[in-house]
């Protein structure tokens, strides 16, 4: 069959199924990532005295955990295959979700010996102790470690997404596919505010974490039913087949895919390609991050606004970051309209997407007029990253054999957790030192001058990612084991 008849014949859409379930996936990924930024300003921090320094210790072990997770989590989910990669996956991050709740009641048992308590009473036991320094260094360990389990988790969900993304869609969709169920990351950071601040307050941060713990659960009843590869699904017909494997079709992929081996760990990094991935998502990844850690302590301590008085603010950003989801058609445009190959046209959307995050640079001045310009800034800049986040994703199916694609994302996960890492304890280092020195920094002092310095970071990263990969890789070179 020709690709013109593929456009004529009827065809089932079971792909979109699958897309569907990966946005739920990624949506519930990000409201367990989401709960602690959330609930630390108001409800945790001051029940263990956290400072900035505390907060910023968690969520960088977070990300050089997830770094570690995610070197093997891509082979995990290879050796496994999609289907039962996942279902391990999330069910681990669920369990590690689950398992914050209770690190009050941990701490109480492990300083007091009150085990057999309830939330109430632990926070009781732990008001009582005397030793301030104790209760932060235990309960910040208790939750590095349920942020591990976290993070092994959560390291599996966007390996066995990609990988099957590249199972269900051919190339021309795939930036598009990606940057729908990737926009479960903006959904998830959309509603978790209204969600988590509204649960927190009427039954206590613990329940936030519970609840949104569950639904990992329930998403996995429905993956165990829904999910088989399309060359064995009942649901995709002859048609559907044909147009998920039409790159096939093509004289280019045959002869590459007809070579195709299993690349081992070790042989993917060899490949510029690998590098080019991994340094594009270690110079970006952080970036997301910071803005998804720190945005609610940012809106408590340059604008004072906490609690429920957060939730429209964050959930006016995530809403504009909703309009990343154009990020996979820009890609596609370049591809069908200019006829450009996939990998081109990706680095060509992703340059333009590099330039918008340059407006983070004006949100601390133009926060002096209004919180809500920050508020807007931020959102145009997080939706770049997903647009770029989308694509460069892409870009390792574009060139890698599906046997290797979740290897190679691990790589590149692990590298952008490592620079989440620095983002993530510098940011709390220099809060606190900036607070505690009264820091000036181009017209702003304290915190503020932290947070200043950081954006321009943030501002510039995209740039420097794009000009290193464009170097690495000038010209698409698919891989092929030999």
């Amino acid at each position: 069959m020709s690709i013109t008849n593929l456009s004529n014949a009827r065809k089932t859409n079971y792909r979109w199924v699958i897309c569907a379930m990966l946005f739920f996936a990624t949506t519930v990924n990000y409201l367990d990532r989401q709960v602690l930024s959330l609930t630390w300003p108001k409800f945790i921090g001051p029940e263990f005295g956290w400072t900035n320094d505390d907060y910023g210790n968690i969520t960088a072990w977070f990300s050089i955990l997830y770094a570690a997770c995610m070197l093997f989590a891509g082979k995990f989910v290879d050796l496994l295959d999609t289907k039962k990669g996942f279902l391990w996956a999330i069910g681990i991050w669920s369990v590690g979700a689950c398992l914050h709740a209770f690190c009050g009641i941990a701490t109480s048992g492990i300083l007091a010996g009150e085990w057999f308590v309830n939330f109430a009473e632990a926070k009781e036991t732990i008001s009582h102790i005397g030793d301030g320094a104790m209760v932060v260094s235990v309960s910040v360990i208790l939750f590095i470690a349920a942020r591990f389990v976290l993070a092994l988790g959560e390291a599996g969900n966007f390996p066995a997404a990609i990988k099957a993304t590249a199972e269900y869609f051919p190339k021309k969709d795939r930036a598009f596919s990606t940057s729908i169920f990737n926009s479960g990351a903006t959904i998830g950071a959309m509603i978790a505010p209204a969600c988590i601040l509204y649960i927190a307050a009427l039954w206590g941060w613990e329940a936030t974490f519970i609840i949104i713990g569950l639904l990992g659960f329930i998403w996995m009843g429905f993956w165990v039913f829904l999910y088989k590869k399309p060359e064995q699904n009942p649901k995709v017909n002859a048609a559907e087949l044909d147009y998920i494997h039409q790159d096939k079709l093509t004289d280019e992929v045959v002869e590459n895919e007809v070579s195709e081996k299993k690349l081992s760990f070790i042989q993917c990094f060899q490949f510029k390609q690998t590098w080019a991935f991994a340094f594009g998502k270690f110079m970006t990844d952080g970036v997301w991050w910071f803005y998804l850690f720190w945005m609610p302590k940012y809106l408590q301590t340059v604008f004072h606004l906490e609690g429920t008085d957060q939730v429209l603010p964050l959930t006016i950003l995530y809403t504009v970051v909703m309009i990343s989801i154009y990020g996979g058609w820009l890609p596609s445009f370049f591809i069908d309209r200019k006829k450009m190959n996939p990998y081109a046209g990706r680095m060509r959307s992703m340059l333009i997407f590099a330039f918008f995050p340059l407006l983070a640079l004006f949100a601390q001045p133009l926060g002096e007029y209004s919180y809500w310009l920050p508020v807007i800034i931020i959102g145009i800049a997080g939706a770049a990253h997903q647009a770029w986040s989308a694509n460069i994703f892409s870009t390792v199916g574009d060139m890698f054999p599906k046997t290797a694609i979740a290897t190679v994302i691990g790589i590149g996960g692990m590298a952008g957790g490592l620079g989440s890492f620095f983002v993530q304890k510098g940011a709390g280092l220099l809060f606190d030192y900036a607070g505690k020195t009264n820091l000036e920094f181009l017209g702003f002092h304290g915190e503020p001058s932290g947070y200043f310095i950081i954006f321009i970071f943030c501002a510039i990263a995209y740039l420097i990612g794009w000009i290193v990969m464009k170097t690495l890789v000038p010209k698409y070179k698919p891989i092929t084991a030999k």
